[in-house]
């Protein structure tokens, strides 16, 4: 994914998947462009002031042909199964995948914090 062409910064978590902070649509149709094929969205709805609501981000990405997952997480209450279903999740998407978070620090955390629990 080239860096210099996004308006968000994106964190390479592995070979095609990413990790980035909170996206609004402008950031969706970007991400498009770059040809990413799947968004993981972990932010629960509403969960700070002017941010949008997974649906509308979800109604974007489907206008590009992307796909759009919702799975809100908080990290710090990842349980193993939790944990499982993200994995598996993420395993059936296409990728380049993008995991977006509140920031990207807090979205590689999760995708962290998962890999360790299933290490286990």
């Amino acid at each position: 994914m080239k860096q210099d062409y996004l308006q968000i910064r994106v964190f390479e978590l592995e070979p095609e998947v990413f990790a980035s902070g909170q996206l609004f649509d402008s950031d969706v149709a970007l991400l498009g462009g770059q040809r990413v094929r799947s968004i993981v969205y972990t932010r629960p709805d509403h969960e700070s002031e002017g941010q949008p609501l997974a649906a509308d981000l979800k109604r974007t990405a489907d206008a590009l042909g992307m796909t759009f997952v919702h799975f809100p997480i908080d990290p710090r209450a990842l349980t193993r199964d939790v944990a499982e279903d993200f994995a598996n999740t993420c395993i059936e998407l296409q990728r380049p995948m993008v995991v977006s978070g509140r920031s990207g620090p807090h979205a590689t955390k999760i995708w962290e914090t998962v890999e360790s629990l299933l290490e286990d």
